[in-house]
């Protein structure tokens, strides 16, 4: 199995050390650059909605990204201990309404195979994500 677990600031300029990890755990599962960029965008958007919906735009506040290969299946854990997030509440505007911005549960629901948010206590959120990649360049 491979895997990362990091801790970032909630600053935005931190993202791209989330990014590069996602990048090389899809090159490690033997993911084409394609699939690896739409991936590892699904993760930034995660993390940078923590940024504005649970931390309010704080850039101090830790996030917690966790990523693994299991067998076939990439998995990614974003945690937070910000304001609590009511799954029942998000959800991505309509598509045919043209204008920017709220698309990023869209988004990630479209790459991934699996997006599901769990409590993890007295404060935050858990973002459980999955993605099953093709078997021939999978690696544990």
């Amino acid at each position: 199995m491979k895997r990362f677990q990091i801790e970032i600031p909630s600053d935005p300029a931190c993202l791209k050390i989330v990014r590069s990890s996602v990048e090389s755990l899809c090159s490690m599962a033997g993911m084409d650059e394609n699939e690896s960029c739409k991936i590892t965008l699904a993760v930034d958007e995660a993390c940078s909605n923590i940024i504005r919906h649970s931390y309010e735009g704080a850039t101090d506040k830790p996030i917690i990204c966790e990523g693994k290969i299991e067998g076939s299946t990439l998995f990614f854990i974003l945690r937070d201990f910000g304001k609590k997030v009511d799954p029942s509440k998000i959800r991505s505007r309509d598509l045919a309404d043209v204008r920017p911005g709220g698309l990023g549960v869209h988004f990630i629901q479209e790459v991934m195979d699996r997006m599901e948010f769990e409590d993890c206590g007295e404060e935050g959120t858990c973002l459980f994500l999955e993605k099953i990649v093709s078997t021939t360049g999978a690696q544990d």
